[in-house]
């Protein structure tokens, strides 16, 4: 019973799916929420009469040879031409044709299959919804894919597939969610990739490098997760045009440098700001102290300087602050005494607080606090991605700790039990 309410909730999800995609299909909107409303009055097609469905008989059939391990049986009944009845298939009606039948959607997560995306994927041009969490799926993601232009949500999270990023994904219109966390992906992010209407972008614990892209606030994500990459250089101000829509910014333990840009406080809906373990120089800017809605602040693990104003510490918002491992040597106001404000977690330790426990040593302390940081009015400006100078020049200074646990949901890897 618990299986088939689970069938029956991802079949709803796919259905649901389908009907916002074809707001760009107006012409058959009405009807396809009519049939999709109504789906017992669905003519029934043969497989052999339905050339769709025949066309993912023979990609399912391509992808089930290049299984090698399903311990929990998932594809076993991957055979005969009914692909609608597979286990982790689901069909809806055709956005172009709600008479017949095609298959929807793929959910095949947590299922630990090991296997490789055969090219034969794109054959599955109905495709609204892949979902992978949770496998061990390796190698390249099939150019194919290019041929899925009704996709929407994309989960290939936490398997093993390598190479650079899947550029493919890129040119699909109708794509709202990506999710590749957990994989082995290097090299750069393309800069088209914020050039779409994502609602959501989890490209966090790959091996991606060098320099965020400098266009990446045009996106319309909600939640943008970058955490444990190798990304360098700093956060770029661009970031402000996510005024509008994000909620989370998640960079964790990567190689950012510069100072924090004050474009930070503009992102208004800001709900969690974690940019810990990095590299990162300079003051907190005073622009956070506008973000009402900011309920996690963590800086620690940098090399921040300078004062933590009353005004971050009196976020209304505010549940979790930590500014732990930088060389802050003043604390304003509420500040000095966080525990009277009730609710709050934090952490200041290990910094520059001379009536403080657990702080730095004073000879630590003046090798930093004796050559203040100088932050550009623009940190991102120029090829080099500089963004602070300090008496050394521009400052470049490898994280002082190892990489911080991520905190919330979004960053967790699923699971595979």
């Amino acid at each position: 019973m618990a299986s088939s309410l689970v069938s029956s909730l991802t079949t709803r999800a796919i259905v649901l799916l389908l009907v916002n995609i074809s707001f760009s299909f107006n012409n058959l909107a009405a009807k396809h929420r009519h049939h999709a409303t109504h789906h017992h009055r669905f003519h029934s097609h043969s497989p052999t009469s339905n050339p769709r469905l025949h066309q993912a008989y023979i990609a399912l059939q391509a992808w089930k040879k290049v299984i090698y391990s399903d311990p929990k049986n998932f594809t076993t009944n991957w055979v005969g031409p009914s692909v609608c009845s597979y286990t982790g298939v689901f069909c809806a009606p055709a956005l172009d044709d709600p008479e017949i039948r095609v298959v929807a959607g793929i959910d095949l997560n947590s299922a630990d299959i090991a296997g490789f995306l055969p090219n034969e994927i794109g054959l599955l041009c109905d495709l609204a919804l892949i979902h992978l969490n949770s496998n061990r799926f390796c190698g390249t993601i099939p150019e194919t894919l290019a041929n899925l232009t009704l996709l929407y949500e994309l989960d290939l999270s936490n398997n093993r597939f390598v190479g650079p990023f899947p550029s493919v994904v890129i040119p699909l219109p109708t794509l709202r969610f990506l999710d590749i966390r957990f994989n082995e992906f290097e090299g750069p992010l393309p800069p088209e990739l914020f050039n779409k209407e994502l609602d959501a972008i989890f490209v966090n614990n790959n091996r991606f490098t060098k320099m965020i892209p400098p266009n990446l606030g045009l996106s319309t994500a909600s939640v943008v997760v970058f955490a444990n990459n190798r990304f360098g250089g700093c956060i770029p101000p661009s970031i402000s045009n996510f005024a509008n829509s994000l909620e989370e910014l998640v960079l964790i333990n990567n190689n950012l440098t510069g100072c924090l840009p004050q474009e930070l406080g503009y992102l208004y809906k800001l709900r969690v700001l974690d940019v810990s373990s990095n590299s990162i120089v300079g003051p907190i800017p005073y622009s956070l102290a506008g973000l009402a809605h900011l309920e996690l602040l963590n800086l620690g693990h940098n090399m921040l300087s300078g004062i933590v104003s009353e005004g971050v510490c009196l976020l209304p918002s505010l549940k979790n602050l930590t500014f732990s491992y930088n060389f802050f040597c003043e604390e304003q106001g509420i500040c000095q005494n966080l525990t009277s404000r009730k609710g709050l977690k934090y952490d200041d330790r290990q910094n520059c607080f001379p009536e403080k426990p657990m702080q730095r040593s004073a000879k630590e302390c003046n090798a930093t606090l004796e050559h203040p940081v100088e932050c550009f009015e623009h940190p991102c400006t120029g090829a080099g991605g500089g963004g602070a100078k300090t008496a050394f020049g521009t400052a470049f200074i490898p994280a002082a700790a190892p990489a911080i646990v991520p905190v919330s949901s979004p960053f967790i890897p699923p699971s595979y039990t």
